[in-house]
């Protein structure tokens, strides 16, 4: 189960280039249910995605080089490339409601920069371990609009966008 918010961002954080980074290209061979493949640095990967928007089903699937770009040349839509920092929250906050403990909980921001066409778009992304804790979260100070609820934020409809 795949559990997550995400983020517009005010800022980019000063110090992003000490965070490690990723390469992520994607496709989408379906958009429902979504059925993706991932070039991530030198890793492949076929994944299925269920419904929802916060909270959905998530099946990854090992693939190699050949078998990605086979797939890809039968995508749909636009190939999203971006780069990925992948920022750890030093002392996440959250509502006082929320009562579980936090103690041994290590969160992170997935910061995506897209690439052309989609620049300037950045989204921040924040993986929990269950829905309670995502609803009770508290955005860092730099992140912008929340659009975990926004369908247009998902990569997959982002992928049938016209320019």
């Amino acid at each position: 189960m795949e559990i997550e918010r995400k983020f517009t961002v005010k800022e980019l954080p000063a110090d992003l280039e000490k965070y490690p980074c990723r390469i992520i290209e994607q496709a989408y061979l379906n958009t429902d249910p979504v059925v993706r493949i991932r070039r991530q640095d030198d890793a492949y990967y076929l994944t299925y995605k269920g419904s929802g928007l916060i909270a959905r089903e998530e099946y990854n699937l090992p693939l190699n080089e050949h078998s990605y770009y086979h797939l890809r040349k039968k995508a749909d839509g636009n190939v999203i490339s971006k780069k990925r920092y992948v920022i750890p929250i030093q002392h996440p906050t959250f509502a006082s409601e929320y009562k579980e403990s936090v103690d041994q909980i290590s969160l992170s921001v997935e910061l995506d920069i897209f690439e052309a066409p989609f620049a300037p778009l950045v989204i921040a992304e924040v993986e929990f371990p269950s829905k309670e804790m995502a609803d009770a979260f508290i955005p860092l100070d730099w992140f912008a609009k929340d659009v975990s609820n926004d369908p247009a934020y998902h990569n997959s409809n982002l992928s049938r966008r016209t320019f």
